[in-house]
């Protein structure tokens, strides 16, 4: 059974910048909070069901990785409708498979009440078959990106990794241009001045300016 807490209209929408909605749930690792997780980021992601074979692709990839998601200070924190204990059966079935611990809480949403808060489903959805989404949270809560991907495409860890260094690295005044990796250069945004653009020495400098690395 879910306590939820101050969660919006079913399908409200939930946009970048945007307060994440605050819950309480049973999961593998215990009743969990997502309140309990500010001040370190989050990465809050569904998946549509258990034992699913693209699922367990990426629970196995995302445990492997998930020493490198904590070192940038950011915890995993799955959703699925499944019950708590088919979450523990499926866990056991990928550790005997394929030696694989996930250790990561799997939160049990069987009324759907968290996945449609967050836009995951719609009201009328009978079934969670077509979710596959990610939010970033950053300390503060904000959702800061949103990726979702069909139930039959399977989530990148690199890219899901690189978001996170993109994000940690720009904060909240620079950019990162296309294809950007660690150690890139990064943007700074466009000037708003009309003496900058009249002063620029190419004409590209007011808007296309490097930044730190």
């Amino acid at each position: 059974m879910n306590d939820n807490i101050n969660l919006p209209a079913p399908c409200s929408g939930l946009r970048i910048g945007d307060l994440a909605p605050d819950f309480t749930a049973r999961s593998t690792a215990g009743p969990v909070r997502l309140a309990d997780f500010r001040q370190n980021w989050l990465i809050l992601f569904s998946h549509p069901a258990d034992f699913t074979p693209v699922c367990t692709t990426e629970f196995v990839a995302l445990a492997r990785a998930a020493d490198d998601f904590a070192k940038r200070d950011c915890a995993l924190m799955a959703l699925s409708v499944d019950s708590l204990f088919s979450h523990f059966a499926w866990l056991r079935m990928i550790r005997d498979r394929t030696g694989v611990e996930v250790r990561f809480p799997i939160i049990e949403d069987p009324t759907m009440v968290i996945a449609r808060a967050y836009g995951m489903v719609g009201t009328d959805d009978a079934d969670s078959g077509t979710v596959r989404t990610t939010f970033f949270i950053d300390p503060a809560g904000t959702i800061r990106a949103m990726t979702c991907y069909p139930a039959n495409v399977g989530r990148s860890i690199p890219e899901m990794l690189r978001t996170l260094d993109a994000l940690q690295a720009t904060g909240e005044k620079q950019l990162a241009p296309a294809d950007w990796q660690p150690g890139d250069a990064l943007l700074n945004p466009a000037s708003v001045s009309l003496d900058d653009v009249f002063a620029a020495e190419e004409p590209t400098d007011w808007f296309l300016k490097g930044g730190a690395q």
